[in-house]
Parts: structure tokens; sequence; C-alpha cells
């Protein structure tokens, strides 16, 4: 495995980590989530996201009996929480968003949740046009100072709010953000690659990217239909099959998956590990965020590592080349 560092922090997180955003509870329990754990750490992964509304709160208890009953060192990984669109399945006003009240009794429902004393990261899961940012950076402030969380960050955020947090930090002397978690994969490059490059370099910021296989699309296994047992098939997630399979350009999208799938087939590897393989050749991604429903999947997205020496600048130059 390799660490690299979350961008202008001292801590090193595994270039591969996993998360639970559809996953947990909806089609892993906790017998599954807990031997994807203990092969994760085996793999030497470190970090493991979560967030407050995944599955309304159960992908946190899920994650938190897994990890728990593994008895795995505290110190040894890191955990994450999101908090914005609240837990409950009908929030009330006070129960989301980005106030200083939701932000610091969300922090203490994540933990217990997840059975541990502090959070490692805790990300604002997208910006509050209700909220101040400057309050939603003192709320993030005191909980840094209060020994909760560690490393604060932003999810989704447009850089021009990004931006304002770094400034309103400096200003008063305040804990900046650390880290955002974008999604970035062959199929959506802008925002990081763009957007975020002013960020990257007036502040160093960290990157834990999101959905590195456009939700199971680049995994291949839509070219043929949509199997019954995928994400897109999920109830609930309907919007999810709208956006990446049903849109009007998805033929478009759907030609482009094909033609990758071309090369990763010369390479002798999944289009999967290609694809996830892609995106850590950024170097303002800090980590990868990997979802799995079954070990097998766990154990491909895995090995990962081994393709990064197979993207050759000739072989960089045809995947732009398709989807660009």
């Amino acid at each position: 495995m390799e660490y690299r560092k979350l961008g202008n922090s001292g801590l090193k997180v595994s270039a591969l980590s996993f998360g639970s955003w559809v996953t947990f509870s909806n089609q892993v329990d906790a017998k599954l989530a807990q031997q994807m754990f203990g092969i994760c750490l085996d793999h030497g992964v470190n970090f493991f996201d979560n967030a407050e509304t995944y599955a309304h709160g159960q992908s946190e208890i899920v994650m938190g009996e897994a990890l728990n009953s593994l008895s795995h060192p505290r110190d040894s990984y890191c955990v994450s929480s999101k908090v914005f669109f609240g837990a409950e399945k009908n929030p009330l006003p006070t129960q989301m968003g980005l106030s200083k009240k939701h932000i610091t009794e969300a922090c203490d429902q994540a933990m217990k949740r997840l059975k541990v004393d502090y959070l490692d990261l805790f990300f604002c899961h997208r910006a509050d046009p209700d909220t101040p940012i400057g309050e939603t950076v003192w709320a993030m402030h005191n909980l840094a100072t209060q020994g909760k969380i560690i490393y604060w960050g932003t999810s989704e955020w447009e850089e021009s709010q990004i931006r304002e947090a770094y400034e309103f930090a400096e200003k008063y002397n305040l804990t900046p953000p650390t880290m955002e978690q974008p999604q970035y994969n062959l199929l959506y490059t802008n925002r990081l690659e763009k957007d975020y490059l002013p960020i990257f370099n007036d502040y160093k910021m960290g990157t834990t990217i999101w959905s590195p296989l456009a939700a199971g699309l680049l995994s291949g296994k839509y070219i043929e239909g949509v199997p019954a047992d995928s994400r897109a098939n999920l109830p609930g997630y309907e919007w999810l099959r709208k956006i990446m399979i049903e849109t009007d350009n998805s033929k478009d999208r759907m030609q482009k998956i094909v033609d990758l799938k071309v090369i990763a087939d010369e390479l002798g590897v999944s289009l999967a590990k290609m694809s996830i393989a892609w995106c850590l050749l950024n170097e303002n991604v800090s980590t990868v965020i990997l979802g799995a429903s079954k070990i097998s999947q766990l154990e491909d997205n895995l090995g990962s590592m081994e393709v990064l020496k197979l993207l050759t600048p000739e072989i960089e130059k045809r995947i732009r080349a398709i989807i660009e």
C-alpha cells in the first residue's frame, strides 16, 4: 500500500480507502462488513469513510460494530463522518444543515454510532446556503479544540466557498479545512482537475475522492444492461439509475466505457482496476474511496495499486483521448 499526505497536514492516509455510501446496511450486514474491514486492514488500508445520512445512521452503526469487533488499535486507522443532510428520514430544521447546533450534535451522535471517542476527519457534506460559512468554521474549530475531531473539511463545495472558509479561518486564527471530498472518475473530471486548481495551489488542500467507478459504470457491468443486484436497482436509488444510465447522453457515456475497456483488456486488467488506478495518477488525490458489496469486488479493487505501473504516458494519452 502507498501512503499519501492529506493535503498540507502531517496525516498520511492509504492511497486506497474504504467507504460505505450505498452498501452498508442496504447490501452489507455487520458480519460481511467485519470480513471486509479485515481484508482492508490486511492490505494496509487505514481510512474508512462514512456519513450521518448513509442509511440514516445505520451505516455508521454497522461500521462501528465491525471495526470494534476486530480489536485493531484505534490509532492504527482513521474514521470519518459527514454532517449536513441529517440522520433522520424526515429531519426537522435543527436536525440538518451546518448550523453550530447541528454540527455539534451531529458530531456527538456520529461518535456514538461509530463507537469512537473522536473522529479523525469530519466533513461538511454540502455547503449550507442558510448558514454563514464563518459560523460553520467556528463550529468545526470548537470541535477540534475540544478533541472531538482532528481534521475537518468539505464535500462538493464550490471553489469560492472553500476559499471563503480558508480566509475566514486565517482572519480569526481558527482551524482551517484540510480536505475536500469531490467526485472524481474517468467520466467526471472538471471539478478536481480545473475548478479546484487555485485551492490546491494556494492551500495545498487534500482530497478523499468518491465514486472512482462512477457508481459502478466503470466496472463495465452495465454495458449489457442493468444487473438485478446492482445499486442502480436498489429501492430509493432510482435517481442514480436515471442520472447514470438513462440520461440523454447515456449512449455517449457507454461508448466511452466500451472504448476504455478495450485498453483495460489490452493491459490484461479489469476496467475497474484501471479506472481506480487512473485516479491515483493525479497528484492532488490523497486517497481513493472504494465501495463494494461483495468480497470479490473489494479484493479486485484493492489490486488497483498493481496497475499503476502499467499506466504509462502513452496509455494515459489514449485514455485522455477517449474521455475528453
